[in-house]
């Protein structure tokens, strides 16, 4: 039988890198940018590694191109905005002090709404979501930012769905990130998406850092922002403090603050932002955290000092608060 042709397979043709557009204004906070940047560059070097081309290309943009100086000082040499015709495969909006100047740009803000739409992804890092959000492109989406600055963020754009305490969220083609190096969290998501978990992996080891933290924002932001609320409640909050085991009713919280129950409840939203068993909730799981990672005390102990009656009730309020369980947080940070 005559013989089948042989024909050499058909090279494929490698993938281009993927443009990844960082952009910064004056006053800048410089982990917003180098921390991400840095992952997109070590993705490269554990690429080369493996004998693979580079995944990525980055670039730093800014109005007017030249040299930014950061809030702490430092200046960064950057590109100018490219035109508005062409398209990165990912555009990275950095936060810093100069949020809040640069997202009343109108040209600049005009200027990254065209981007954002033409980019396969978007993405903002701590306060950059302040600017994003100015874009419209956070409308409808859920988001966060900066556990600090996340109420502001739903006051000022009350169409995004702002969440406070996870380190980053992605919906759909847009991801946000909480505050300073949870952007390097963001962006190790990023790479895992693009390039899989081992070399997102390799790329966290090499970094020295969590490929995924457990927990969210408010582990790491001690004292809890309701303890830096309105100082009319402060001798309250050290009340309660004291008195965690209490059954902490709100008639009880109510004359404890000298007011009607109707009249604490307003006055207490306006100050926190929270109701006041919402309030006690999270200063009992704080209570509970110092517990857990300062004393070998059990946690059903713990359970009953905080005032939650029941390991479960501990159990519940501690992940809905910080997304991981009493044990897994005491084996992490002990």
């Amino acid at each position: 039988m005559p013989k089948s042709p042989r024909f050499p397979p058909i090279p494929v043709p490698e993938a281009p890198p993927r443009d990844i557009e960082f952009v910064v204004f004056p006053g800048v906070q410089m982990l917003d940018l180098v921390g991400p940047l840095q992952v997109f560059a070590s993705a490269n070097d554990e690429l080369a590694k493996r004998r693979r081309p580079a995944a990525y290309a980055t670039r730093v943009v800014a109005q007017g191109g030249g040299r930014v100086p950061a809030s702490n000082g430092l200046e960064f040499a950057v590109q100018a905005l490219p035109a508005r015709d062409s398209a990165p495969d990912t555009l990275l909006i950095a936060g810093g002090p100069g949020a809040g100047a640069a997202a009343a740009d109108a040209t600049l803000v005009e200027w990254m709404g065209r981007r954002a739409r033409a980019a396969r992804r978007v993405g903002a890092v701590c306060t950059g979501a302040f600017l994003l959000a100015a874009t419209g492109a956070l409308d409808g989406c859920r988001a966060t930012t900066h556990w600090a600055w996340s109420a502001d963020l739903a006051r000022r754009y009350p169409r995004v769905r702002v969440e406070s305490d996870p380190i980053f969220v992605r919906d759909g083609p847009v991801w946000t990130s909480a505050g300073v190096t949870s952007g390097i969290d963001l962006a190790l998501a990023l790479v895992e998406e693009d390039l899989g978990r081992d070399v997102a992996l390799a790329v966290a080891r090499y970094l020295v850092v969590f490929l995924k933290r457990s927990g969210g924002q408010a582990q790491y932001s001690a004292p809890l922002s309701l303890q830096m609320a309105d100082d009319r409640f402060g001798s309250l909050h050290a009340w309660i403090m004291a008195h965690l085991d209490r059954d902490l009713t709100l008639q009880v919280l109510a004359d404890q603050a000298a007011m009607s129950p109707r009249s604490f409840i307003r006055h207490y939203r306006e100050a926190t932002g929270l109701t006041p068993a919402r309030s006690v909730e999270r200063l009992r799981v704080e209570e509970a955290r110092r517990l857990l990672t300062d004393s070998s005390m059990p946690i059903k102990r713990i359970a009953q000092r905080c005032g939650f009656g029941s390991m479960e009730t501990l159990r519940r309020s501690f992940y809905r608060l910080l997304q991981t369980t009493p044990q897994d947080y005491r084996d992490r940070w002990r």
